[in-house]
């Protein structure tokens, strides 16, 4: 449907470039000061994102006694960690199915199962250390809006039940119940997850950065990660020394020396409306604070913020040819009007709702597209992440998984079968350009011929599937 002409009532280019979860930050951010001259400590992590944060959480309440760092390009939250949606969900971005192909589908299950305790992993260690992130398990609503995301949905759910998930866990909504939990446009079903929370980002960042950091871990901000090798991290002129180092840089490894290709950084934007009356919420639903989306390819995500926003984001034209990061694409304002269009053709009731903010940033994405955590104890080399935009949770999972790797505590977490996965690398330019943009594309032509005729469109998404190179 168009609105207001496909304009919007105000201008987008007077709201806050600045995440709004950052922006709203009391008191605001002064980062820790850096490396300053040759360390040596026990554990070196790079990147002080969730990843590496929880890593040096879970390290100090395991072993006291161990010297951790955090090496921070910017400040805590920066990149990913402090721009996301905010979706603690119970998922991973690799398949059920992908893990049980290098284990089996028991031990696929159980890796499930412990993506769901993540979420309430989260929730417990932000009440017990006295994290105020906003933090509210109202699980995940995702809608079908067309007669082929409908049919995708009756075989999610029998895929699900045959995988002994239960009703609490996952559940089929008919039209009417999926519309009593977010009155959107053109509902036809929904499933809804419930090992899922809504938090504030950035507030659980620094957070998280605060407590680790009165546990014991140093975090030095401003201090750039150039190279990882022999047994140190080299931080501008400054070497710091570890026989133990965890890569935790997701879409930001590409800036480390002979790693460009190992992670592929693509682009997500949001935009957040200004707080809105309780008595729309009367009529668009949400009431416990449950994550939302609707079931096209290309990925759709929102949230009520615990201020009575909805901060909504969506893929848009994703990679920069090289691998670069480019600060100015975060901002991109056409592709903000789009995110900002396609929220208000599912929810025309915030046509006239003011965005006071419109941000991006890059997430990582492996070649083989599944996250994991990765430690080598005759190196003494770690890495985790990978999770393809799905790591509020995930991170919280992988960071106590590589702890406890280091600490050499055998946990039901240590044999997870997403421990030991890598990838290989991604292919040199152009190849990575042309086929992830190609595969974007016949995502986005799948959506709008399955709208058009109501037919699933299997042959498009499977073109882009095999483009990507599956799972």
């Amino acid at each position: 449907m168009a609105v207001h002409g496909d304009a919007e009532p105000w201008s987008l280019e007077t709201a806050s470039t600045t995440p709004l979860w950052i922006d709203r930050l009391e008191p605001p951010i002064t980062p820790r000061a850096g490396v300053d001259g040759d360390l040596d400590v026990d554990v070196a992590i790079v990147g002080g994102g969730f990843s590496g944060l929880w890593t040096a959480y879970y390290l100090r309440q395991l072993e006291p006694s161990l010297r951790v760092a955090v090496l921070e390009r910017h400040y805590c939250g920066f990149g990913a960690s402090g721009r996301n949606g905010g979706w603690a969900v119970g998922e991973l971005a690799g398949s059920v199915s992908d893990y049980a192909q290098r284990s089996s589908p028991t031990e696929s299950r159980r890796l499930l199962r412990a993506a769901f305790d993540a979420v309430d992993e989260i929730g417990r260690v932000a009440a017990a250390e006295g994290i105020d992130c906003d933090y509210a398990k109202g699980g995940t609503i995702r809608l079908a809006r067309t007669a082929p995301q409908a049919e995708r949905q009756v075989a999610d759910i029998a895929e699900a039940r045959a995988l002994g998930l239960t009703p609490d866990e996952i559940r089929l909504l008919d039209a009417d119940e999926a519309a009593a939990q977010l009155n959107a446009t053109d509902v036809r079903s929904g499933i809804l997850l419930g090992p899922s929370a809504v938090v504030d980002p950035a507030k659980l960042a620094r957070g998280l950065a605060a407590v680790a950091e009165s546990a014991g871990a140093e975090i030095y901000e401003q201090s750039r990660a150039r190279a990882i090798g022999g047994g140190a991290v080299q931080v501008g002129r400054s070497e710091v020394r570890a026989p133990l180092i965890v890569r935790a840089t997701e879409a930001y490894t590409r800036d480390l020396r002979g790693l460009r290709r190992d992670i592929l950084p693509v682009y997500s934007r949001m935009v957040a409306t200004e707080p809105l009356p309780d008595e729309l919420f009367d009529d668009i639903g949400l009431v416990n604070r449950p994550s939302f989306a609707d079931d096209r390819r290309m990925v759709t995500y929102g949230q009520r913020t615990a201020d009575n926003r909805i901060a909504f984001g969506a893929t848009g034209v994703p990679y920069s040819f090289g691998s670069r990061i480019v600060p100015s694409a975060e901002t991109h304002l056409g592709m903000h009007r789009r995110i900002w269009r396609v929220l208000v053709e599912m929810l025309p009731q915030l046509a006239d709702a003011r965005i006071t903010h419109r941000w991006g940033g890059v997430l990582g994405i492996p070649r083989n597209w599944l996250p994991g955590v990765h430690f080598d104890p005759r190196t003494g080399q770690g890495v985790l992440g990978g999770y393809v935009g799905e790591g509020v949770a995930a991170s919280n999972l992988a960071g106590r998984t590589m702890a406890e790797l280091i600490c050499e505590r055998d946990t039901e977490r240590t044999s997870l079968p997403w421990v030991g996965v890598t990838s290989r690398r991604w292919e040199p330019e152009p190849l990575r350009w042309l086929g992830v943009r190609v595969s974007r594309a016949l995502l986005g032509v799948a959506d709008d011929r399955e709208l058009r005729s109501g037919k699933p469109d299997r042959l498009m998404s499977g073109i882009a599937k095999l483009l990507r190179g599956g799972h």
